[in-house]
């Protein structure tokens, strides 16, 4: 069941305290010492696990605080009852594509805060990989190295939460409580989130070429694909 208390978000997983237990008894890069330095290791907000370790590439998402209208609950109410992750994650993309809500991202103005603010720090906090602004939702792909995930992305939602309520003479929450992580296992896996999330804007009709839309990581490719960012 729904708490109507909650506002419009992804669902609620009872399950998830049992999973990441099972999952941070299994983690060799989960240490005393690294959650001295704020790496939480495997942990959950209620209805996602999330891994947060050091050197770990991580495959975020997080969305605007009314992608999920209340006006339109009909559309998405369904997601709610959703118990597999993939399914649900896939079908969570599916809906953040179709640009309900504001789409403040769609201002240039808007998203060149949120772009400057992940490469504000990049090759000191983090290396990014790959990220994508869409008109409701960002995605991006970084390898966490000296600061803790969950802080860098609490630094990211603030400072860009604050200018461009600023910018748009309005109060109130920007972005949506928490985000979703996918933790990258592998090459294989990593060239795929970075082709899904670059070719994100022609899969929801925004572009016909990954490198012609104005904020993503494609316009930075050089011929061999390789990220360069000046």
């Amino acid at each position: 069941m729904c708490d109507p208390r909650r506002r419009p978000s992804p669902p609620y997983n009872p399950g998830a305290r049992r999973l990441v237990d099972l999952k941070e008894a299994a983690d060799s890069k989960s240490s005393i010492e690294n959650r001295r330095r704020g790496f939480r290791g495997w942990h959950e907000r209620g209805y996602l696990p999330h891994r947060d370790v050091p050197g770990v590439t991580q495959f975020i998402t997080y969305h605007l605080t009314d992608s999920f209208p209340a006006t339109l609950r009909g559309e998405w109410a369904a997601l709610l009852e959703l118990e597999e992750d993939k399914e649900r994650h896939e079908q969570l993309e599916a809906y953040l594509d179709k640009g309900r809500g504001e789409c403040w991202l769609k201002r240039p103005e808007i998203a060149a805060i949120c772009e400057d603010a992940f490469r504000h720090f990049d090759q000191q906090r983090y290396a990014l990989k790959a990220w994508c602004l869409m008109p409701n939702h960002v995605h991006v792909l970084a390898q966490f190295t000296t600061a803790p995930m969950s802080d860098v992305i609490k630094a990211w939602k603030g400072f860009t939460a604050r200018r461009c309520n600023e910018l748009l003479r309005r109060q109130g929450a920007f972005w949506a409580d928490g985000y979703y992580d996918t933790y990258i296992r592998d090459g294989e896996h990593e060239r795929g989130a970075i082709r899904y999330i670059e070719s994100n804007p022609v899969k929801a009709g925004l572009a016909q070429e990954p490198a012609q839309w104005a904020w993503s990581s494609a316009r930075f490719r050089d011929a061999g694909g390789v990220l360069r960012i000046a």
